[in-house]
């Protein structure tokens, strides 16, 4: 059988990728190289956040407004729960990267937001201690997304609209030829008229060197409050990211009943996903309860649970969402980079746009493979 598209990689991205071709009528198989979901690379923690103000670029903000809508849809039309509100602090100096960051976001396409100072936050938010000359910027509608719920969701809603899914399959090559797309796997051999790459941690083995990626790994600690009534719950303690040191990032996570969890965004060790150390030592965990000891102290009570997982980084830290440059026929995701899981829902939609139209509803001129020149 020949397929209309095939994708590869069955996390966030590709799962939300054969959810929407399914639903479009299109003959899809999807690829996993593991079980789904899984927690050997990007797509697990229970917990991810999405937010509004997005202190990276403004250009991400209608990209996340349209995730917010299609996340809506998804939950609506599998009938569970996919997100949970509750608020989202941006916290920092005020000349730092974090917070002015999100403001020019909030600023430019009219984000609901209040800038707080330290005084406000203690009337506020008395778990968070903020230094004498930081503020932080609340965005009300930020909040947590279940990422296994999500995944979970978009296969179940793409197998219901006929696509076929494979699991414990692991993709050796791929090809094209006369406009033909081919996979070869552990288990057999597929062709389609478009090919989609959503790979993940494991993408430079898919694209070699045309894409400069790094894998990083990233830790993420769950804590039991000291004082649950600080902490517990949204209404106490939203989710936060901290500008700890310039440019240093840390996240807390609200406790959603098993704990708060926190960890260092960015700052790990470059890897492999066959190399990566899988847990996480004494010296580690030590610096974390350090960390959150000093900025949500309410929080840091018993370690309860530690996490490894994958980020997939470009050298700018933005996505790639591009055809190949020799193979039209394909789809290249790489949306990744510690930021990406919240896009999911939206960046499925514009793989299947790319896959079967050749082109997007949105300006993807900042995600192009081009702009990292060449060898």
């Amino acid at each position: 059988m020949t397929f209309d598209v095939i994708v590869v990689g069955l996390g966030a991205m590709g799962s939300a990728t054969v959810e929407v071709l399914a639903s479009r009528g299109a003959r899809v198989l999807g690829i996993e190289r593991w079980r789904t979901p899984h927690t050997l690379g990007s797509t697990h923690g229970r917990t991810r956040i999405i937010r509004e103000a997005y202190f990276e670029h403004p250009l991400y903000v209608p990209l996340v407004r349209r995730a917010y809508e299609r996340w809506d849809a998804l939950a609506a039309r599998a009938r569970r729960q996919l997100f949970v509100r509750t608020g989202g602090l941006m916290i920092g100096p005020p000349d730092g990267t974090l917070v002015p960051g999100a403001l020019r976001s909030a600023r430019e396409h009219g984000v609901a937001h209040r800038l707080l100072d330290r005084a406000a936050m203690a009337r506020e938010y008395p778990a968070f201690a903020l230094e004498d000359d930081w503020v932080a910027l609340l965005e009300e509608r930020a909040g947590l997304l279940l990422p296994e719920a999500c995944v979970q969701a978009c296969l179940a809603l793409a197998s219901a609209d006929g696509a076929e899914l494979h699991a414990d399959e692991r993709v050796l090559e791929w090809g094209v030829a006369s406009g033909v797309v081919t996979v070869t796997t552990s288990r057999g051999r597929y062709q389609a008229r478009r090919l989609v790459l959503a790979a993940g941690p494991w993408m430079p083995e898919l694209l070699g060197r045309l894409v400069p990626l790094e894998i990083e790994r990233q830790t993420f600690h769950w804590f039991g409050p000291r004082d649950e009534e600080a902490v517990l719950g949204p209404a106490r303690c939203p989710i936060a990211l901290w500008e700890h040191r310039p440019g240093g990032l840390f996240a807390t996570f609200t406790d959603l009943g098993d704990g708060v969890k926190c960890g260092v965004h960015h700052e790990g060790e470059i890897t492999t996903p066959d190399a990566v150390r899988r847990s996480t030592t004494p010296e580690e965990d030590a610096s974390v309860r350090a960390l959150l000891a000093r900025l949500l102290p309410g929080a840091a009570g018993e370690l309860r649970e530690t996490r490894v997982c994958l980020y997939t980084d470009t050298p700018d830290r933005d996505f790639v969402i591009d055809l190949h440059p020799e193979h039209p026929e394909v789809v290249v995701l790489s949306p990744c980079s510690g930021h990406g899981f919240k896009f999911a829902s939206a960046i499925g939609e514009l793989a299947a746009d790319l896959a079967l139209e050749g082109g997007a509803r949105f300006d993807l001129a900042p995600f192009r493979i081009a702009r990292f020149g060449s060898d």
